[in-house]
């Protein structure tokens, strides 16, 4: 017994010495580009709004309710979080290839030679076999284990990120749409007074036919307009019912800040203050975000799946034990039955296995080359994100001056032709061309107000933003 210890330590030494690299551990090495986030006008800071948990940003008592809602019932965010479950059940069986398997397994005989009577004979052994770890295969498994863990709970971070920007967006969207609503019933009954002024001057004889049924058809207009709002406000309350996981009903929300009150409105006004858009450095901020962490922990796993399969190059040792109590013992019959114990170490090496692991070690190796490019790309797509995000938070900041000015100069324009219509000294074209561009003017200054809105959440989100 003690000779085979000293045969299986020497050759555990021995091959220890050349399979060492096996047990490094995962390190980042893949340079990302260093201009990730490309031309934005975003100041560097020590914090950004993406280190705001959501709660904060969003300080909307009643989107409060509905995040909150979603994140209980989604379907999507509770198979995310069953994955975790099931990635934690198999870190902890990986963690327990370490100790040793136990088996009972009892076995009884009966034999008979040449129609003698019946020999009983049995074995009640128990069973102990031990892998040794000599050369990592069970620690990298165990590695690829928590990396892959990792990778659910990030996916977890994820949808759970992209589910609170879903049901923001679909929120301010009916924002949007009862602003656009309030604007078309205020027109629809100016319109509709401005209709009967010009009915009243055809029927004194001071106004053509043509100009009524002009401007009836503009009128007109408006209540179709007023239709399809009305239907856009249905289709997206029923969308956010269904990420809500609730039959269609309607949505209990807050009222749009109007142009004069607009810096009530706590995600536009983060669109106009320079301090909730500090950066920081931005390999710090690209951290925040689950997709990249998500595509370092995939390189990791494959980085321990690579050093598993190189270990399948070395030999396996296995040490396996045999104990228990049987009344078999050569040609003898004892009964009781007495003790007995064996011991067998055991180690293969492999010499040919039909080219299947050296493809299967490759095969690994390719996998970790396209995982760090994937990281690469990701980081790109991520700095493309923020980006994108960032000039349309500075477009929107920018053209708001000039759809709020607008907004006053035809609202002007239009009362001073309505009243010199009505002292005969402008035409119903005129009134009907101002009442149109400011209609136009209204409901383009709202859907600024609403592009500038998604346009911060987006950076928010690109930046990392929603996971806490």
């Amino acid at each position: 017994m003690k000779r085979l210890s000293n045969i299986f330590l020497a050759a555990a030494i021995g091959f220890m010495l050349t399979g060492c690299g096996l047990y490094n551990k995962y390190e980042n090495k893949v340079e990302a580009p260093a201009e990730v986030f490309g031309q934005v006008a975003g100041t560097a800071g020590d914090t950004s709004l993406a280190q705001m948990s959501w709660r904060e940003f969003f300080t909307d008592p009643l989107l409060q309710q509905l995040i909150e809602q979603v994140l209980a019932n989604n379907t999507d965010l509770n198979a995310a979080r069953i994955a975790v479950e099931k990635s934690e059940v198999s870190l902890k069986a990986a963690k327990l290839a370490y100790l040793p398997s136990l088996y009972l397994a009892p076995q009884g005989t009966l034999a008979s030679f040449d129609k003698s009577d019946f020999s009983k004979t049995y074995t009640l052994p128990l069973q102990l076999s031990m892998d040794v770890d000599v050369f990592g295969s069970i620690t990298s498994k165990k590695r690829a284990a928590k990396a892959v863990l990792l990778q659910a709970q990030l996916g977890e971070e994820a949808t759970r990120s992209n589910l609170i920007s879903a049901v923001v967006q679909q929120y301010y969207l009916l924002l949007l749409l009862d602003r656009q609503m309030d604007i078309l019933t205020q027109t629809d009954s100016l319109w509709n007074a401005s209709l009967e002024t010009q009915k009243a001057l055809y029927e004194n004889g001071k106004a053509y036919s043509t100009a009524v049924n002009q401007l009836e058809s503009s009128y007109l207009s408006v209540k179709t307009q007023i239709v399809d709002t009305r239907r856009s406000i249905r289709s997206t309350e029923n969308a956010l019912c269904k990420l809500l996981g609730v039959t269609p009903q309607p949505i209990a929300r807050s009222h749009w800040a109007t142009a004069a009150d607009y810096h009530t409105s706590t995600a536009n006004q983060r669109m106009f203050d320079n301090q909730y858009l500090r950066l920081g450095v931005p390999a710090q901020m690209l951290e925040q975000r689950p997709d990249i962490r998500m595509a370092n922990a995939a390189m990791e796993e494959a980085f321990y799946n690579t050093q598993t399969a190189r270990a399948a190059f070395f030999p396996t040792i296995t040490l396996t034990a045999q104990g228990g109590w049987t009344n078999s013992a050569g040609s003898m019959v004892i009964d009781p039955g007495k003790t007995f114990l064996n011991i067998v170490g055991s180690l293969t090496q492999p010499i040919f296995a039909r080219g299947k692991i050296r493809a299967n070690y490759k095969i690994n190796r390719l996998t970790e080359e396209n995982l760090q490019k994937k990281y690469v790309q990701t980081v790109i797509d991520a700095g493309n994100q923020v980006n994108e995000a960032m000039a349309d938070c500075e477009a929107a900041r920018e053209k708001h001056d000039y759809y709020h000015r607008q907004v006053e100069v035809l609202h002007e324009a239009y009362i001073g032709t309505h009243e010199l219509m009505d002292n005969g000294k402008a035409s119903y074209l005129e009134v009907l061309t101002a009442q149109e561009n400011l209609l136009s003017a209204q409901l383009s200054e709202a859907s600024n107000l609403y592009k500038g809105a998604q346009a911060i959440i987006a950076l928010y989100i690109a930046l990392g933003g929603g996971t806490k």
